[in-house]
């Protein structure tokens, strides 16, 4: 009974010393982003409520979120370069570094131990131990005699890989990081114009980069990376008249359900149905705007889209059977993002005019739930933990 009571009351005293007073888990919790005040709140999801808020964070008007493997620790990346390391336990600051003047992303490897950061200033990727933040590999994206590019579309990919797009210079790279130490970097040229955002297969086969510079898509295949990248979706928009882009969709946002794919046009009021075997177009939803998320509820049988300005009040439902919209709402002004919970019966929905985050039932459309936010603008729950490129 001596021993119990002596490992006992030790257990006590190490929690307390780490900031740890209450043993729970994660896989509930999450993160909004309250853009415009540098600050984000921890949320969980079981009992639909904000645990925490963490202020400190830098400018956050672009900031998104990876978590550890364990789904402990959340890795912040701020459009000012910032990259911070969150405790979702403690509710605290772990680690903050900035590491560059302008940043747009980050992604974390196959085994939770590199965080990789995008950058627009100066362009390149820099490549950080996941526990200390320490910099590990600087890989700036030079092109065209000493020019540097944006880059874009960071994903992490199997086999200790990373994969982005040079927005300037039309390229995509991979990187192997399987030696941290000394990263093998295969560049892949001309590959379209002006590469704006990208996404990875859940099964982390096929990187497939969007192009603002022209209709199409470029992908690049994982599994045959020898094969170079190819053209899909040429000429979608081609006898279209274009309209202008109040801002660019997300592919990060995309959605798979069964044999098809879910894509936003760039520049028309349509969401793009892809046969994901084919990689051909398979039909065309016309829509309430231009898509920026185009978002499948885990089960696949929804797609839930929202827009841009000037139509941003607006999210319209996708069945993905009769690809016919079944519903359609007006959360309010300016919804910047949707997250669905694991399992798909409830959404998250982030109306950043309005201060506010909204709770809706996937299967009856009501609202459950309304919590209070500063401009929350990106919601990443810590499922994202265990999913390629999330």
């Amino acid at each position: 009974m001596r021993i119990s009571l002596l490992a006992v009351f030790g257990l006590l005293i190490a929690a307390l010393l780490n900031g740890c007073t209450t043993v729970r888990g994660t896989g509930d919790m999450g993160i909004v982003i309250e853009r415009a005040n540098g600050s984000v709140q921890i949320i969980e999801t079981s009992q639909n409520r904000s645990l925490a808020r963490i202020e400190g964070l830098g400018d956050l008007s672009h900031a998104s979120v990876v978590y550890s493997r364990d789904a402990r620790y959340a890795y912040i990346f701020g459009r000012d370069g910032g990259l911070s390391k969150v405790d979702l336990l403690t509710a605290g600051i772990d680690r903050r570094v900035i590491q560059s003047g302008n940043s747009i992303g980050g992604a974390i490897s196959q085994d939770g131990r590199l965080i990789a950061v995008s950058n627009y200033k100066p362009g390149g990727v820099r490549i950080f131990d996941a526990q200390t933040l320490k910099l590990l590999a600087d890989i700036p994206a030079n092109y065209a005699n000493g020019k540097q590019s944006k880059v874009v579309g960071l994903v992490d990919a199997p086999g200790q890989r990373f994969v982005f797009s040079l927005y300037d210079a039309g390229e995509i790279w991979l990187v192997d990081m399987r030696n941290a130490e000394k990263p093998v970097v295969t560049q892949y040229k001309n590959i379209g114009r002006l590469p704006y955002d990208a996404l990875i297969t859940p099964d982390g086969r096929y990187y497939i980069a969007g192009l603002f510079g022209e209709d199409g898509l470029a992908m690049l295949d994982l599994w045959n990376p020898d094969y170079g990248v190819r053209k899909i979706l040429p000429g979608y928009g081609k006898g279209e008249k274009k309209l202008p882009v109040y801002k660019m969709p997300h592919l990060e946002g995309w959605a798979q359900a069964g044999d098809q794919m879910f894509l936003p046009a760039v520049g028309q009021h349509e969401v793009l149905v892809v046969n994901k075997h084919t990689w051909k177009a398979a039909g065309r939803i016309k829509v309430h705007g231009q898509p920026v998320f185009v978002m499948a509820r885990p089960d696949g049988r929804q797609i839930w889209v929202n827009f841009a300005h000037p139509r941003n009040d607006t999210i319209q439902v996708i069945d993905t059977v009769t690809k016919k919209i079944i519903h359609e709402f007006q959360p309010g002004k300016a919804v910047l993002h949707m997250e669905f919970t694991p399992r798909g019966e409830q959404v998250w929905i982030s109306v950043r005019d309005e201060d506010r985050v909204d709770i809706y039932d996937t299967h009856t459309f009501e609202r459950i739930q309304s919590l209070s936010a500063l401009k929350p603008s990106g919601i990443f729950l810590t499922n994202r933990s265990h999913k390629i490129g999330l």
